[in-house]
């Protein structure tokens, strides 16, 4: 059984442990409204921006010189997995990297090869750890991204799947939907999916469609100066989106990492004041043995 001082010490050291987690509680809910505010302003853009892509692509007689939206055989996909750049979060980093190796396991059982991308330190280490050679990794914005961060890895997307180095990019990323609450989403990226495009192509409905309005510079032009635009919007809203997940995903943490303590708190204290208990009448038996044998 521990002594009455290995248990003060035990408590002691709890209690510095909860004053931490209550602090990295209290400050990713403060930075988590502000987290939560920037992605509300975000997607009402990102929308207008895939709604202004799908008229434009409607309007369009062909797709034939734009490199991000021509389609191949696919035998290289590149796996953009966007995870934190630090840990105590809970099971945040370890749901989408699980989700990215699933997604690689049904592509290499499909025949096709991986390229590996990734945001953020944890998942990099995790990719490293596991022997796997990195495209390219970012880090250092997890939890505040900024369009810069996006425009640099749009680029680098593009790069690779102009230079048919991959034909496929695939991101898998946390989308907040509470503090509670973040789901691990899969999306296509490149080539823009088809749905973006309006669906399958039908070259009368383009005529027609085009003909509801007059376009300047030409709707196939228009298109070209907006793909980069719309893959550098699609990348910065999952930043956002996973930004405010982490924050949630670590107060949600720290906070029952919090509860945990003061419960273990509460034990140990009654451990406590069983084992003073447990001293004082072990005092005073040694008392009145003493006085039973001074009587004698």
């Amino acid at each position: 059984m521990a002594s009455l001082q290995d248990i003060r010490r035990r408590i002691t050291s709890v209690r510095n442990t909860r004053k931490i987690t209550k602090a990295l509680e209290l400050v990713a809910g403060a930075r988590l409204r502000r987290a939560q505010t920037r992605i509300e302003e975000m997607r009402p853009y990102a929308d207008r921006m895939q709604e202004l892509m799908t008229g434009t692509a409607r309007a369009a007689a062909s797709f034939r010189n734009l490199a991000l939206m021509q389609r191949r055989e696919v035998r290289r996909v590149a796996v953009l997995v966007v995870t934190g750049d630090r840990g105590l979060a809970g099971p945040f980093n370890g749901q989408v990297l699980r989700r990215a190796f699933e997604l690689e396991r049904a592509e290499r059982a499909e025949g096709h090869d991986i390229a590996w991308l990734v945001t953020g330190r944890k998942g990099a280490s995790t990719l490293r750890f596991r022997r796997y050679e990195l495209a390219a990794n970012w880090a250092g914005f997890a939890d505040k991204p900024t369009y810069a961060d996006a425009q640099a890895i749009s680029h680098r997307l593009a790069e690779l799947y102009s230079a048919e180095e991959v034909d496929r990019v695939v991101l898998v990323y946390n989308r907040y939907v509470s503090p509670l609450v973040q789901r691990v989403t899969t999306t296509d990226l490149l080539p823009i999916p088809e749905e973006v495009l309006g669906g399958e192509r039908d070259d009368d409905a383009a005529k027609a469609k085009r003909g509801d309005f007059i376009y300047e510079p030409e709707p196939e032009e228009i298109l070209q100066r907006l793909l980069p635009v719309y893959l550098e919007t699609e990348i910065y809203r999952a930043l956002l989106e996973s930004a405010a997940s982490f924050l949630a995903a670590q107060m949600t943490a720290m906070r029952n990492a919090s509860k945990n303590a003061a419960e273990l708190i509460e034990n140990l204290t009654l451990a406590m004041n069983r084992a003073r208990q447990a001293e004082i009448t072990q005092e005073i038996l040694e008392v009145v043995a003493g006085a039973d044998a001074l009587a004698g």
